[in-house]
């Protein structure tokens, strides 16, 4: 007896046979169509940005949905479907937390991406549950300096120095990887982020727009920039 056509997308544990999980591409469908984020390291800290789409004018233009304040020296920036999202946050923030009563300290950027990143695995292992439809850029400062690491649906996890996901990461991926320096200054990198986010969405940016938040390693604080701030320098970019 052959599984009947289809029906490999409808459980997560039966993989199809070219060896794929089909519900783990469709979560991944759902990160290439979100609102993009950036993620850039500098020498002086991490950037953190993403574009905010209002779906009503009556909408509160205050509050962010897709940056997150995860502990003092670490923030997320989400792609995909927000209310997956909240509930990593949520473990995430425990879990942060949770180094900090054990050990003493705070919590390497990567322990807590792998650590999301095997919850998100996990869910591609149990029948009658389906994998998370959310990407997460972590950013922070730690005891080896600025990091930036993303967890995709399936479970990975990888190391970047700037990068993009979302439905507009092509063309901000392009103006990445033709400007990144390792030297840049925070600044700078705040700069190149907001560069990337206007080639991405062909038009301009700005604190209606786009939200930034960042992690110097002076402080090694995540603050999340007012909206005057990012207009202030979005007007940089000429």
């Amino acid at each position: 007896m052959f599984t009947p056509p289809g029906a490999y997308d409808r459980v997560i544990t039966i993989f199809s046979p070219e060896g794929r999980l089909l519900q783990v591409e469709y979560a991944v469908e759902a990160v290439r169509r979100g609102a993009t984020i950036v993620g850039v390291v500098s020498k002086d800290g991490v950037v953190l940005g993403a574009e905010e789409r209002t779906t009503s004018r009556l909408q509160d233009p205050r509050f962010s949905w897709k940056i997150y304040q995860i502990d003092d020296h670490i923030g997320v920036a989400i792609v995909g479907l927000g209310a997956d999202a909240r509930i990593l946050v949520d473990q995430a923030r425990i879990y942060a937390q949770t180094h900090r009563l054990t050990y003493g300290e705070p919590i390497d950027v990567e322990v807590l991406a792998r650590r999301i990143a095997d919850i998100k695995q996990a869910y591609t292992q149990y029948s009658g549950a389906r994998p998370f439809g959310v990407a997460m850029a972590f950013g922070g400062v730690d005891r080896e300096g600025p990091r930036l690491f993303v967890t995709l649906p399936g479970g990975d996890y990888w190391g970047y120095k700037a990068t993009s996901i979302g439905a507009n990461s092509e063309p901000a991926s392009e103006i990445l990887e033709a400007e990144y320096r390792d030297d840049l200054t925070l600044d700078e990198a705040i700069i190149l982020c907001l560069k990337s986010f206007s080639k991405a969405l062909e038009g301009k940016v700005g604190g209606r727009n786009v939200k930034i938040a960042v992690i110097p390693t002076s402080t090694r604080q995540f603050r999340r920039f007012t909206d005057e701030e990012v207009d202030l320098y979005a007007a940089k970019l000429g």
